[in-house]
This record gives structure tokens, C-alpha cells and sequence, in this order.
């Protein structure tokens, strides 16, 4: 149940580097990426790098959540309306991670963005250690 990467889950090729993605943050432990089909400028999403299938699996809450505070606490000040959104879905892929969308309201269709868009976003919301 518990494993460091599942070959199958698109998030473990993504922290593998096997898939592309737009980082904004990575440690030991995490990564945050921008979503490809965000809601809104900034969509990011808090991923742990251990393969687990549900946020509530992680086996320390307080560093995952630590993190999500850190990363919204960031983007906050970048958001239109110094809002950001927490929401956590977890059955559209089976690897534990935590949305964060800033804004009051969907600015974005969650539709792909171009590669040019992304990378601005990237740089624009990117977080240091």
C-alpha cells in the first residue's frame, strides 16, 4: 500500500521525472507543481513524493499541511483577491495531493494552457525552500 513510487501513478512518473511538469516547490519529501488544467492562475498542486492513496494515508499530517500553509500562505498575496482555496478531491488520481486554487472564483476553464502561459505561472508562483 505504501510505497516510495507506483510505476502506474502518473504523479510517481511526474516526481520521477518520466513526465514534465511545471515545479513551483520540491524537497525530500514533496513536490508542488502547477496543475495542467488549472481553475485559476496558480492552481497548484501539494503532492508527497512517498506514493500514498489518500492525503489522510501520509504518515505526518502536520509536515504535509506545514507545507500546503507555506505554499498559501505564497500565493495568497499573488491572487487577485489575496484568497487561495484548499480543496482536496482525491479520487481523480490515486496518489494523495492537496489542491490549492487562488481566487475567489475560477478565472481559468481548466482547460491546457500554452507552454508560454505555464512557464510565466511557473515563475511567477515558484516558492524557495
Amino acid at each position: 500500500w505504501y510505497h516510495y513510487r507506483m510505476p502506474d501513478c502518473i504523479f510517481c512518473q511526474v516526481i520521477a521525472g518520466k513526465l514534465p511538469s511545471y515545479k513551483l516547490y520540491e524537497d525530500d519529501d514533496f513536490i508542488a507543481i502547477l496543475d495542467i488544467f488549472p481553475k485559476s492562475e496558480g492552481h497548484t498542486l501539494v503532492i508527497p513524493k512517498k506514493h500514498v492513496p489518500w492525503v489522510w494515508d501520509y504518515p505526518d499530517l502536520g509536515k504535509y499541511f506545514e507545507l500546503v500553509g507555506k505554499m498559501a500562505n505564497h500565493h495568497r498575496p499573488l491572487s487577485a483577491d489575496n484568497i487561495v482555496r484548499c480543496i482536496i478531491w482525491g479520487w481523480d488520481v490515486p496518489h494523495a495531493h492537496i489542491h490549492l486554487i487562488p481566487g475567489k472564483e475560477n478565472n481559468l476553464k481548466g482547460e491546457k494552457l500554452p507552454d508560454e502561459t505555464m512557464r510565466s505561472l511557473q515563475e511567477r508562483f515558484a516558492v524557495s525552500k
